[in-house]
C-alpha cells in the first residue's frame, strides 16, 4: 500500500494536484448517490406500492443503466474523457431534478418510469467515465491497489454522507433535498475544469 500511495502524491509537481484529484473523485457521485440513497422512501412516500416500485426500478431501471454504460463507453471513446465527464456530470444533475419532477406531481406511474429510466441512464453514462477517469490516474505499476483505493474513496459519500440525508429532508422537504442533490454535483465540475490544465484526459 505504502508505495502505490507515495507515487501518487509525488507524480506532480504540487500537492495540489493529487488533492484535487482525490476531492473530484470524492464529489463526482456525491448528488447522484445522496438522491438514491432515499429513493425507496420518496417512493412509498409518495404513494406507490412496492411492488411497483420493485418492478420498475428493477426493470426499467436496470436496463436503463445497461444501456447507459454502453452509449457511456462509445461517447467518451468518440470525444473524449474530459468532454464526457463536464457532459455526463450535468446530465446527472438534470436527470436528478427530475425527482424535483416527481415529487411536484405526485403519484404518476408513467412519471416514476421516466424518471428512473432516464436518471439510471445518465448515471450509467456517468459511472463509465468515471471510471475510466480513475484508472486514467492510475500508474501502471501499481493499477490494482490505486485503483482499489481511489475507488473505495468513490464509495466513502455513501457511507458518510447518506446518513445525513433524512435530516436534509426534513428540512427541506423531497423537492428542494433533490434540487439540493443536483446541484451539489458542481463542484465536482469545477474541481475537473482547474485539471484539465494539469492533466492530460
Amino acid at each position: 500500500i505504502y508505495n502505490p500511495f507515495i507515487e501518487f502524491f509525488n507524480r506532480h509537481v504540487s500537492i495540489t494536484v493529487p488533492l484535487l484529484i482525490l476531492l473530484f473523485i470524492l464529489l463526482y457521485k456525491i448528488g447522484d448517490t445522496m438522491a438514491h440513497s432515499l429513493s425507496t422512501n420518496f417512493y412509498l412516500d409518495i404513494g406507490f406500492t412496492k411492488s411497483e416500485i420493485g418492478t420498475i426500478v428493477k426493470f426499467f431501471g436496470l436496463f436503463a443503466t445497461l444501456v447507459g454504460a454502453f452509449i457511456g463507453g462509445l461517447i467518451s471513446l468518440r470525444i473524449g474523457l474530459f468532454k464526457s465527464l463536464i457532459i455526463f456530470g450535468v446530465l446527472q444533475a438534470i436527470a436528478t431534478l427530475g425527482f424535483s419532477v416527481l415529487a411536484i406531481i405526485g403519484n404518476n406511474i408513467y412519471v416514476l418510469m421516466t424518471v428512473i429510466s432516464l436518471e439510471n441512464l445518465a448515471a450509467g453514462m456517468g459511472y463509465t467515465a468515471y471510471l475510466a477517469f480513475i484508472a486514467n490516474m492510475t500508474n501502471k505499476r501499481f493499477t490494482a491497489t490505486q485503483f482499489a483505493l481511489m475507488t473505495a474513496l468513490m464509495s466513502l459519500p455513501r457511507t458518510l454522507f447518506s446518513g445525513m440525508s433524512g435530516y436534509l429532508v426534513e428540512m427541506l422537504d423531497w423537492e428542494l433535498y433533490f434540487i439540493f442533490c443536483s446541484l451539489i454535483a458542481f463542484p465536482a465540475l469545477i474541481i475537473l475544469i482547474k485539471l484539465r490544465r494539469r492533466l492530460k484526459i
